[in-house]
């Protein structure tokens, strides 16, 4: 989370800021960023890519069914892929640095969390991974997590292209906390930016 070169096109939205938030010193959770590199090295090995933009081409919002299938095609095509070998040794080094505590497995879209967009909610995330061999497989659902119905709604109506969706995973440790929640610099009821809510539990 230390690294300069996590941007936001490397990084994704929720990398690039979880190494804004260590670099200015805040108590972040240990982990790392599985870059968008991997995600296309992974993508092109596996020789995928024509595939999928032809499974998608001309696809309606609108035709849930036909999104639906679109979207199973292509998740099950990522779950039988497999990871090349040296970013495979790079991801099981990472994580023998957090010394095998449980983590969280986080998707970080390149077009998530922007000033006028928001994938908060389209690409999966998967908590309490303990093992490199889960640590692997989550990675590969949350790549794969690019490809829900909803992503691929997500990204027809706001008019972006689906060739140049990447995806950074975020590997964190998980924290034993009293209490949980999130903060919203803006109402999400009002859109008002004066104000903050906090939505909180133990």
């Amino acid at each position: 989370f230390d690294s300069s070169e996590a941007t936001l096109a490397r990084a994704g939205g929720k990398g690039m800021n979880l190494a804004r938030l260590t670099r200015a010193g805040f108590a972040v959770p240990r982990g790392f960023i599985i870059a968008t590199d991997a995600y296309r090295q992974f993508v092109n090995d596996n020789r995928w890519l024509p595939a999928i933009l032809a499974g998608v081409e001309n696809l309606s919002a609108e035709d849930s069914g036909a999104l639906e299938r679109a979207s199973s095609q292509i998740r099950a095509a990522f779950s039988a892929g497999k990871v090349p070998g040296e970013l495979e040794a790079s991801i099981r080094a990472a994580y023998a640095e957090l010394e095998g505590n449980p983590v969280a497995v986080r998707s970080s879209a390149t077009a998530e969390d922007l000033p006028d967009l928001s994938f908060a909610g389209q690409q999966d995330t998967y908590l309490n991974v303990i093992g490199a061999e889960k640590l692997l497989e989550a990675v590969i659902q949350c790549w794969s997590s690019l490809w829900t119905s909803r992503a691929i709604v997500y990204r027809i109506r706001n008019g972006i292209d689906h060739g140049e969706a990447a995806l950074a995973v975020v590997v964190q440790e998980m924290v034993q906390s009293e209490a949980s929640g999130v903060l919203f610099t803006a109402n999400p009821l009002t859109g008002m930016r004066s104000e903050s809510v906090i939505d909180a539990t133990f």
